[in-house]
């Protein structure tokens, strides 16, 4: 090595590991040693008061084969097919509210866009909690209209509708990616469109979808693992008890049941694994689609 690479620095590596070290470090003692530890406690029978005791495939049998979990992942599933689509269309339909410059427009973004940045709070979903109760200021309204309310959340039929209409009312993030993925579009597009003679749902399908599939995709990924990690309004709104007859017991709420009021942290690492195949999949399943209806204008 000459002198001159030598002074520039190349050939001294041990330099940027250096810098890198905190966040090394960080990500072994924080993220893949308590993954590495986890995966090995998804096969034993740990309480963490005994040492684990290995018992090899039987928590994810029992996974697969509890009543009580199979219901959970069926509300979850359920969760995100129904808050995912709702999310995305609010958040498409006022992005393209919001694309024009108008006076005061920049305040009604900050409006909408605030419930994201309070979603994943114990107030908002405390204030949620009150909102849908049986003296709550949904049946207030309802008695307006000489309508009988219910306990929406106290009810197995509409409980999970709560939660998912509190998914859907968080859409500020999806709706700032199509905001700025609309500004993007060229007006040479849709006057090109106008001079053929399209209507505007023509535009709409032909011009503005096709460009906005980027941004659709992402967040379709993103909202989807996030569906799939709520825990916090299904936990505060039902109480932590999964609701009535479980019908809000989402899949993260059952599995930190069984870790810290069942200390059953063995079949709770069998289950956060099911969960990460289960993200997995359904990325991979995204992506691998994506090449057939993502468009990228280059």
């Amino acid at each position: 090595m000459n002198k001159r690479a030598s002074k520039a620095g190349i050939g001294k590596p041990w330099e940027a590991y250096l810098f890198l070290a905190p966040w090394i470090i960080g990500l072994l003692a924080f993220t893949v040693i308590p993954m590495i530890m986890s995966l090995y406690f998804s096969f034993t029978r740990y309480d963490m008061a005994n040492p684990p005791r290995w018992i090899g495939l039987e928590n994810y049998i029992n996974v697969f084969t509890d009543p009580r979990t199979l219901n959970s992942l069926r509300v979850t599933f359920t969760f995100v097919f129904l808050s995912v689509p709702f999310q995305l269309s609010f958040a498409l339909l006022l992005a393209g509210v919001f694309k024009k410059n108008r006076r005061g427009i920049r305040f009604y973004r900050a409006v909408y866009y605030l419930p994201s940045l309070l979603g994943g709070s114990v107030a908002v979903a405390l204030l949620w909690r009150n909102i849908f109760s049986r003296d709550g200021v949904i049946n207030r309204i309802l008695e307006i209209f000489g309508i009988t309310g219910r306990s929406w959340i106290a009810s197995p039929d509409t409980a999970l509708y709560t939660l998912v209409a509190l998914a859907a009312w968080q859409f500020g993030g999806a709706m700032v990616i199509f905001l700025g993925g609309l500004k993007n579009i060229s007006a040479d597009y849709y006057e090109a469109g106008e001079i053929d003679g399209a209507n505007a749902v023509q535009l709409f399908l032909r011009i503005t979808m096709p460009l906005l599939t980027p941004m659709i995709f992402f967040n379709l990924v993103m909202n989807i693992i996030g569906a799939f990690q709520a825990f916090t309004s299904a936990f505060i709104v039902s109480g932590g008890s999964g609701g009535p007859v479980d019908s809000t017991m989402f899949f993260t709420l059952l599995l930190y049941i069984r870790a810290f009021q069942q200390f059953n942290m063995g079949l709770a690492s069998a289950m956060a694994w099911v969960m990460l195949i289960i993200i997995a999949f359904f990325t991979i399943i995204n992506f691998a689609l994506a090449k057939k209806w993502v468009y990228y204008d280059e």
